[in-house]
């Protein structure tokens, strides 16, 4: 089976450094990818991309060694099966709140018998190699997201779960969730706090932690104090920064 690099930059204590793909659009995924990501994710909770457009930026992206990743729109069995069966090779789940939560989702994106994935690796099985089958448990990557007030309280009971692989914190929502201001980066005190204890607690559980930033400077200070997935920007961000610094210039002279 086709190797998973993002597993290969945690063994040698690596960060990844991850794309986000907003626009529905295979030649965008295609331009990202080709830029050098580690790891690209299309995201299906929050952007406009439908399924069938997932399918197409997944393609896109396996024109390179970029990882395929997707946050799916949310804990719900069809969702996660489907999108591991075109190919994805990690997901990243939304609201995944107690331990309960965490153990589907680790079952639903898992064989039997250690659990109740079904059987049917469409397109996994071209992107992935005839041993999919065999080699997938191992070989795909579970983020929970922890992103409201009732997972803070419960992560290490979400941490302890045997088959997760890493968290994903999401600032603008833990910050709404703890009666802050949305952000990304200068995030309220409260909520520097609880990021910094869901660090810990995942290094003291051996799973690795990603979060979700701004700016570059964030992301490589994120990565200094332990983190091992940072989100940098998506396709839409870029498009608009890049759009935005040309125009002022012209408009400026």
């Amino acid at each position: 089976m086709r190797d998973n690099r993002l597993r290969q930059l945690w063994r040698d204590d690596r960060a990844a450094v991850n794309g986000w793909l907003a626009i529905p659009s295979s030649f965008a995924a295609e331009t990202m990818a080709h830029q050098g990501w580690d790891t690209l994710t299309i995201d299906l909770q929050h952007g406009v991309v439908d399924y069938q457009a997932m399918v197409g930026m997944l393609q896109a992206i396996s024109t390179t060694p970029t990882v395929p990743l997707v946050r799916v729109p949310w804990l719900e069995p069809g969702i996660l099966m489907k999108t591991l069966d075109a190919g994805a090779y990690g997901v990243i789940c939304p609201m995944v709140n107690t331990r309960d939560d965490c153990a589907k989702l680790v079952a639903w994106t898992t064989y039997a018998p250690k659990g109740t994935r079904s059987f049917g690796p469409v397109r996994a099985l071209l992107y992935g190699g005839a041993d999919y089958p065999q080699q997938a448990d191992a070989t795909l990557v579970r983020f929970a997201m922890i992103e409201t007030a009732q997972a803070l309280d419960n992560v290490d009971a979400i941490l302890s779960v045997e088959g997760l692989d890493a968290v994903y914190i999401g600032p603008s929502d833990l910050s709404l969730a703890l009666g802050c201001k949305p952000a990304f980066d200068e995030v309220e005190p409260k909520v520097a706090e609880a990021i910094d204890h869901i660090l810990a607690r995942a290094q003291a559980h051996g799973v690795q932690a990603g979060i979700h930033n701004g700016a570059p400077d964030a992301a490589l200070a994120r990565i200094a104090r332990g983190f091992r997935f940072v989100t940098v920007g998506s396709d839409a961000r870029l498009l608009a920064a890049g759009s935005q610094q040309i125009l002022g210039r012209m408009r400026g002279a």
